[in-house]
């Protein structure tokens, strides 16, 4: 097994409406092409570790920071007149607008956590860009996930949960997350900041039972946590933009033809595993993997990453 893929090139593209999105590759640079899509929404490509998913001697990987996190410009925090553009539908418009200016055909696509949602949002937008997938720590950021991860684990969580609630200034009948979301995009920068701190609390407990997995951002970085509290909320509070017609599950048959790998950890509280076994019932061409040991993510998780990505290599080779 040869070693995860080295930089190679990186750059800032100028999309339609004016964000500048930041790309790399990494790898081979005539390898098979591989998108990975990271988690969030607004968390990064951060140090680049989504490269040991990949073989630097087969594939040329493309990262993305998502617009609005990481290294694209501007910030979701530096300009929130913008945030009403940020959606999925434009994240898949700035997939596309990086795939096009690498000349790319079709590519892998590889995603983790809130990535998959996007991963598959985009697999179904544009079926005939997609090669195969590979997807761990699944989710699809519907309804129901949404109120389990703000609310109903809560009970798993109570003191925590309590404090949450609290922080959150709900007003009403508003769900919990509408009113972070509220907050976090408004014009009080003080209020903002105490918003991000109690959101980014609620992330750490809720992934705290599963040692493998990051516990939330990191505390010392406030304008990172910014950034991803305000984004979380964003698309959370607005389902994901995936409403109605639009939903991951009601758009499974777009995926028939491809090839798939649902990596998912038994432990993961965050997200059940009831979400990729349920894609997994409705997508033939999948594979479930469900690793006991691990949650939100890990070592085997990682493992099982990387042998998904080394079989569909191995396939290409046994057709040339």
């Amino acid at each position: 097994m040869s070693g995860p893929a080295p930089l190679i090139d990186c750059g800032l593209l100028t999309v339609a409406d004016g964000d500048r999105i930041y790309w790399e590759t990494s790898g081979h640079p005539d390898g098979r092409p591989a998108l990975y899509l990271h988690g969030g929404p607004g968390s990064g490509l951060e140090t680049g570790g989504y490269r040991r998913h990949f073989d630097g001697a087969r594939y040329r990987v493309v990262g993305i920071d998502q617009r609005g996190c990481g290294r694209s410009r501007p910030l979701a925090t530096q300009d929130l007149a913008r945030l009403s553009r940020n959606t999925t539908q434009t994240l898949i418009a700035d997939i596309e607008a990086v795939r096009r200016h690498l000349g790319i055909e079709s590519w892998l696509v590889s995603g983790a956590s809130w990535g998959t949602t996007l991963a598959l949002a985009y697999a179904q937008r544009h079926p005939d860009r997609v090669r195969a997938l590979v997807l761990a720590a699944v989710t699809t950021t519907s309804r129901d996930e949404i109120t389990w991860i703000t609310e109903t684990v809560g009970r798993v969580f109570p003191e925590a949960w309590q404090a949450f609630v609290e922080a959150s200034g709900r007003r009403g009948d508003e769900r919990i997350v509408d009113a972070y979301a509220r907050r976090l995009g408004g014009s009080d920068a003080s209020d903002r900041r105490r918003a991000a701190r109690d959101w980014n609390a609620w992330e750490a407990t809720h992934v705290s039972l599963d040692p493998s997995s990051p516990q939330g951002p990191p505390p010392n970085d406030p304008e990172r946590n910014a950034v991803f509290a305000t984004l979380v909320t964003h698309y959370w509070a607005n389902d994901g933009f995936l409403r109605g017609s639009d939903a991951i599950l009601a758009g499974m048959d777009h995926l028939r033809a491809i090839p798939g790998v649902l990596i998912h950890g038994r432990r993961d509280i965050s997200g059940p595993a009831v979400t990729a076994w349920q894609l997994h019932r409705l997508w033939p061409a999948s594979r479930l993997c469900i690793v006991e040991a691990e949650g939100h993510g890990g070592p085997e998780i990682a493992a099982r990453m990387r042998e998904a990505t080394d079989s569909f290599a191995d396939l290409d080779d046994q057709k040339r």
